[in-house]
Protein backbone atom coordinates (compact mmCIF):
# COMPACT_ATOMS: atom_id res chain seq x y z
CA UNK A 1 0.00 0.00 0.00
CA UNK A 2 1.31 3.44 -0.93
CA UNK A 3 1.82 5.72 2.06
CA UNK A 4 0.51 9.25 1.70
CA UNK A 5 1.64 11.81 4.25
CA UNK A 6 -0.99 14.00 5.89
CA UNK A 7 0.19 17.29 7.38
CA UNK A 8 -3.34 18.55 8.13
CA UNK A 9 -3.59 18.77 11.91
CA UNK A 10 -7.37 18.52 11.71
CA UNK A 11 -7.16 15.11 10.02
CA UNK A 12 -4.55 13.96 12.55
CA UNK A 13 -6.74 15.22 15.41
CA UNK A 14 -9.85 13.45 14.12
CA UNK A 15 -7.93 10.19 13.68
CA UNK A 16 -6.59 10.37 17.23
CA UNK A 17 -9.96 11.20 18.76
CA UNK A 18 -11.62 8.32 16.89
CA UNK A 19 -8.93 5.91 18.10
CA UNK A 20 -10.21 6.34 21.68
CA UNK A 21 -12.99 3.91 22.60
CA UNK A 22 -15.36 3.90 25.59
CA UNK A 23 -16.12 0.94 27.84
CA UNK A 24 -19.57 0.40 29.37
CA UNK A 25 -20.20 0.11 33.12
CA UNK A 26 -23.93 0.16 33.80
CA UNK A 27 -24.75 -1.84 36.94
CA UNK A 28 -25.40 0.51 39.89
CA UNK A 29 -25.22 3.54 37.59
CA UNK A 30 -27.79 6.38 37.60
CA UNK A 31 -28.96 9.10 35.23
CA UNK A 32 -26.03 11.50 35.14
CA UNK A 33 -26.08 15.22 35.95
CA UNK A 34 -24.16 17.38 33.46
CA UNK A 35 -24.18 20.62 35.49
CA UNK A 36 -20.86 22.30 36.30
CA UNK A 37 -19.50 25.33 38.10
CA UNK A 38 -17.08 27.56 36.19
CA UNK A 39 -15.73 30.97 37.20
CA UNK A 40 -18.09 30.90 40.17
CA UNK A 41 -21.17 30.47 37.98
CA UNK A 42 -23.38 27.42 37.49
CA UNK A 43 -23.91 26.12 33.96
CA UNK A 44 -26.05 23.34 32.50
CA UNK A 45 -23.11 21.45 31.02
CA UNK A 46 -19.38 21.58 30.21
CA UNK A 47 -20.23 22.27 26.56
CA UNK A 48 -19.14 25.77 25.52
CA UNK A 49 -19.38 27.89 22.39
CA UNK A 50 -16.31 28.71 20.27
CA UNK A 51 -14.64 32.11 20.10
CA UNK A 52 -15.96 32.90 16.62
CA UNK A 53 -15.34 36.16 14.77
CA UNK A 54 -16.80 37.99 11.77
CA UNK A 55 -20.05 36.08 11.34
CA UNK A 56 -22.58 37.88 9.19
CA UNK A 57 -26.35 37.62 8.86
CA UNK A 58 -27.58 34.25 7.64
CA UNK A 59 -30.60 33.76 5.37
CA UNK A 60 -31.62 37.41 5.65
CA UNK A 61 -32.15 37.28 9.41
CA UNK A 62 -31.87 40.49 11.41
CA UNK A 63 -29.20 39.42 13.89
CA UNK A 64 -25.66 38.36 13.06
CA UNK A 65 -24.51 34.81 13.66
CA UNK A 66 -22.47 36.09 16.60
CA UNK A 67 -25.57 37.47 18.29
CA UNK A 68 -27.64 34.40 17.46
CA UNK A 69 -25.27 31.86 18.99
CA UNK A 70 -24.77 34.11 22.02
CA UNK A 71 -28.53 34.18 22.62
CA UNK A 72 -28.57 30.40 22.26
CA UNK A 73 -25.76 30.15 24.82
CA UNK A 74 -27.77 32.27 27.23
CA UNK A 75 -30.90 30.19 26.73
CA UNK A 76 -28.95 26.95 27.12
CA UNK A 77 -27.10 28.35 30.16
CA UNK A 78 -23.61 27.56 28.90
CA UNK A 79 -20.47 29.70 28.91
CA UNK A 80 -20.17 31.81 25.78
CA UNK A 81 -17.01 32.88 23.94
CA UNK A 82 -16.41 35.39 21.18
CA UNK A 83 -13.31 36.34 19.21
CA UNK A 84 -11.94 39.12 17.03
CA UNK A 85 -14.32 42.06 16.68
CA UNK A 86 -14.56 45.78 17.29
CA UNK A 87 -16.11 47.18 20.45
CA UNK A 88 -19.44 48.09 18.87
CA UNK A 89 -19.94 44.44 17.89
CA UNK A 90 -18.96 43.18 21.33
CA UNK A 91 -21.49 45.57 22.85
CA UNK A 92 -24.21 43.71 20.91
CA UNK A 93 -22.88 40.38 22.19
CA UNK A 94 -22.93 41.66 25.77
CA UNK A 95 -26.48 42.94 25.26
CA UNK A 96 -27.72 39.39 24.65
CA UNK A 97 -27.17 38.64 28.33
CA UNK A 98 -24.97 35.62 27.65
CA UNK A 99 -22.20 35.01 30.18
CA UNK A 100 -19.37 35.78 27.79
CA UNK A 101 -15.58 35.62 27.69
CA UNK A 102 -14.06 37.99 25.15
CA UNK A 103 -10.93 36.61 23.47
CA UNK A 104 -8.82 39.50 22.16
CA UNK A 105 -6.30 39.11 19.36
CA UNK A 106 -2.60 39.85 20.11
CA UNK A 107 -2.62 43.11 18.14
CA UNK A 108 0.66 44.86 17.42
CA UNK A 109 -1.20 47.94 18.64
CA UNK A 110 -1.12 47.06 22.34
CA UNK A 111 -3.30 50.05 23.06
CA UNK A 112 -6.06 48.33 21.10
CA UNK A 113 -5.57 45.15 23.13
CA UNK A 114 -6.02 47.05 26.36
CA UNK A 115 -8.91 49.13 25.06
CA UNK A 116 -10.84 46.01 24.05
CA UNK A 117 -10.18 44.30 27.37
CA UNK A 118 -11.26 47.36 29.32
CA UNK A 119 -14.38 47.70 27.16
CA UNK A 120 -15.24 44.05 27.77
CA UNK A 121 -14.99 44.62 31.52
CA UNK A 122 -17.21 47.71 31.30
CA UNK A 123 -19.81 45.73 29.35
CA UNK A 124 -19.98 43.02 32.00
CA UNK A 125 -17.91 40.25 30.43
CA UNK A 126 -17.45 37.27 32.76
CA UNK A 127 -13.85 36.99 31.58
CA UNK A 128 -11.30 38.13 29.01
CA UNK A 129 -8.45 36.40 27.25
CA UNK A 130 -6.01 36.29 24.38
CA UNK A 131 -5.67 34.17 21.27
CA UNK A 132 -1.92 33.42 21.38
CA UNK A 133 -2.04 30.91 18.52
CA UNK A 134 -2.67 33.78 16.12
CA UNK A 135 0.62 35.56 16.82
CA UNK A 136 2.68 34.10 13.98
CA UNK A 137 2.08 33.58 10.28
CA UNK A 138 4.09 32.28 7.35
CA UNK A 139 5.37 35.79 6.66
CA UNK A 140 6.55 36.33 10.24
CA UNK A 141 3.86 37.79 12.45
CA UNK A 142 0.28 37.15 11.45
CA UNK A 143 -1.88 39.63 9.57
CA UNK A 144 -5.51 38.92 10.44
CA UNK A 145 -8.23 40.85 8.60
CA UNK A 146 -5.68 43.55 7.87
CA UNK A 147 -4.52 43.80 11.50
CA UNK A 148 -0.89 43.10 12.36
CA UNK A 149 -0.27 40.84 15.35
CA UNK A 150 2.70 40.86 17.76
CA UNK A 151 4.55 38.39 20.04
CA UNK A 152 3.42 38.34 23.67
CA UNK A 153 5.69 37.83 26.67
CA UNK A 154 4.77 36.34 30.02
CA UNK A 155 5.14 39.82 31.51
CA UNK A 156 2.66 41.24 29.01
CA UNK A 157 0.12 38.52 29.70
CA UNK A 158 0.55 38.97 33.44
CA UNK A 159 -0.07 42.69 33.07
CA UNK A 160 -3.48 41.96 31.51
CA UNK A 161 -4.31 39.64 34.42
CA UNK A 162 -3.20 42.20 37.00
CA UNK A 163 -4.83 45.21 35.32
CA UNK A 164 -8.36 44.01 34.59
CA UNK A 165 -9.03 41.71 37.55
CA UNK A 166 -11.25 39.38 35.52
CA UNK A 167 -10.74 35.65 34.97
CA UNK A 168 -8.14 35.52 32.21
CA UNK A 169 -8.15 32.81 29.54
CA UNK A 170 -5.15 31.94 27.36
CA UNK A 171 -6.32 30.33 24.12
CA UNK A 172 -3.92 28.22 22.07
CA UNK A 173 -1.98 26.30 24.71
CA UNK A 174 -0.60 23.00 23.43
CA UNK A 175 2.02 21.89 25.96
CA UNK A 176 2.44 21.25 29.68
CA UNK A 177 5.27 23.80 29.82
CA UNK A 178 3.10 26.57 28.44
CA UNK A 179 0.23 25.56 30.71
CA UNK A 180 2.55 26.08 33.68
CA UNK A 181 3.45 29.56 32.40
CA UNK A 182 -0.25 30.40 32.26
CA UNK A 183 -0.70 29.28 35.87
CA UNK A 184 2.29 31.37 36.94
CA UNK A 185 0.89 34.58 35.43
CA UNK A 186 -2.45 34.05 37.19
CA UNK A 187 -4.61 32.86 34.29
CA UNK A 188 -7.83 31.21 35.46
CA UNK A 189 -8.29 29.04 32.39
CA UNK A 190 -6.56 27.82 29.26
CA UNK A 191 -7.98 26.58 25.98
CA UNK A 192 -5.97 23.65 24.66
CA UNK A 193 -6.15 24.21 20.92
CA UNK A 194 -4.30 24.30 17.62
CA UNK A 195 -6.82 26.77 16.15
CA UNK A 196 -8.23 24.44 13.51
CA UNK A 197 -4.83 23.30 12.37
CA UNK A 198 -3.01 26.58 11.77
CA UNK A 199 0.32 24.77 12.18
CA UNK A 200 1.01 21.62 10.13
CA UNK A 201 1.39 18.43 12.18
CA UNK A 202 0.17 20.15 15.36
CA UNK A 203 -0.31 17.62 18.14
CA UNK A 204 -3.99 16.73 18.79
CA UNK A 205 -5.22 18.67 21.83
CA UNK A 206 -6.60 15.52 23.46
CA UNK A 207 -3.23 13.81 23.14
CA UNK A 208 -1.55 16.41 25.38
CA UNK A 209 -4.44 16.78 27.83
CA UNK A 210 -3.13 14.22 30.36
CA UNK A 211 0.25 15.98 30.60
CA UNK A 212 -1.41 19.36 30.92
CA UNK A 213 -3.81 18.04 33.57
CA UNK A 214 -0.87 16.72 35.59
CA UNK A 215 1.06 19.98 35.18
CA UNK A 216 -1.89 21.97 36.58
CA UNK A 217 -3.03 19.54 39.29
CA UNK A 218 -2.00 21.81 42.17
CA UNK A 219 -3.53 24.95 40.64
CA UNK A 220 -7.04 26.33 40.18
CA UNK A 221 -6.59 26.78 36.41
CA UNK A 222 -9.51 25.41 34.41
CA UNK A 223 -8.81 23.43 31.24
CA UNK A 224 -10.99 23.82 28.15
CA UNK A 225 -10.30 21.93 24.93
CA UNK A 226 -11.42 22.59 21.36
CA UNK A 227 -10.67 21.44 17.77
CA UNK A 228 -12.94 18.81 16.25
CA UNK A 229 -15.45 18.62 19.10
CA UNK A 230 -18.68 17.48 17.44
CA UNK A 231 -20.57 15.25 19.87
CA UNK A 232 -21.18 14.30 23.45
CA UNK A 233 -18.73 11.44 22.98
CA UNK A 234 -16.01 13.94 22.03
CA UNK A 235 -16.80 16.00 25.11
CA UNK A 236 -16.75 12.89 27.31
CA UNK A 237 -13.32 11.86 25.99
CA UNK A 238 -11.99 15.37 26.62
CA UNK A 239 -13.27 15.35 30.21
CA UNK A 240 -11.89 11.86 30.82
CA UNK A 241 -8.46 12.94 29.61
CA UNK A 242 -8.30 15.94 31.92
CA UNK A 243 -10.38 18.81 30.58
CA UNK A 244 -12.98 20.66 32.65
CA UNK A 245 -14.99 21.64 29.57
CA UNK A 246 -14.98 21.46 25.77
CA UNK A 247 -15.92 23.99 23.10
CA UNK A 248 -17.74 23.01 19.94
CA UNK A 249 -16.62 24.87 16.83
CA UNK A 250 -17.31 24.41 13.15
CA UNK A 251 -19.64 21.52 13.99
CA UNK A 252 -22.10 24.15 15.21
CA UNK A 253 -22.10 26.14 11.97
CA UNK A 254 -24.66 24.20 9.88
CA UNK A 255 -27.23 24.52 12.66
CA UNK A 256 -26.42 28.21 13.11
CA UNK A 257 -26.63 29.02 9.41
CA UNK A 258 -29.87 27.11 8.84
CA UNK A 259 -31.93 27.83 11.95
CA UNK A 260 -30.13 30.53 13.92
CA UNK A 261 -30.83 30.63 17.67
CA UNK A 262 -33.12 27.60 17.71
CA UNK A 263 -30.69 25.57 15.61
CA UNK A 264 -27.81 26.22 17.97
CA UNK A 265 -30.00 25.49 21.00
CA UNK A 266 -30.99 22.12 19.53
CA UNK A 267 -27.38 21.32 18.61
CA UNK A 268 -26.08 22.18 22.10
CA UNK A 269 -28.85 20.19 23.74
CA UNK A 270 -28.09 17.17 21.53
CA UNK A 271 -24.41 17.30 22.55
CA UNK A 272 -25.40 17.65 26.23
CA UNK A 273 -27.83 14.73 26.05
CA UNK A 274 -25.24 12.57 24.28
CA UNK A 275 -22.77 13.40 27.05
CA UNK A 276 -25.31 12.52 29.75
CA UNK A 277 -26.09 9.22 28.00
CA UNK A 278 -22.42 8.20 27.88
CA UNK A 279 -21.82 9.31 31.48
CA UNK A 280 -24.78 7.20 32.60
CA UNK A 281 -23.50 4.23 30.61
CA UNK A 282 -20.01 4.47 32.14
CA UNK A 283 -20.98 4.88 35.79
CA UNK A 284 -20.25 8.58 36.26
CA UNK A 285 -23.07 10.49 37.93
CA UNK A 286 -21.49 13.95 37.71
CA UNK A 287 -18.94 15.70 35.50
CA UNK A 288 -16.32 16.12 38.21
CA UNK A 289 -16.18 12.33 38.70
CA UNK A 290 -15.21 11.49 35.12
CA UNK A 291 -11.75 9.98 34.70
CA UNK A 292 -9.98 7.88 32.06
CA UNK A 293 -10.81 4.50 33.59
CA UNK A 294 -13.40 3.75 30.90
CA UNK A 295 -11.21 4.70 27.93
CA UNK A 296 -9.51 2.22 25.63
CA UNK A 297 -6.87 3.23 23.09
CA UNK A 298 -6.58 1.36 19.80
Amino acid sequence: MEYSRVSDANVITAQYMDSILIQQSIIDSVVANTEIEFFGEKFSSPVMTPAFSHLGNYNGRELTGLEEYSIAAKNANILNFCGMMENDTFKKIAATGAKTVRIVKPYADNGKVRDQMEFAKECGAIGIGMDIDHIFGEGGVDICVGEKMAPQTTDMLKSYVDTYKLPFVVKGVLSAEEAKKCAEIGAKAIIVSHHHGRMPYAVPPMMVLPEIRDALKDTDVKIIVDCGIESGADVYKALALGADAAAVGRSMMPSLEKEGVSGVEKFIEKVRCDLRFIMSNTGFSKVSDIDDSMLWFM
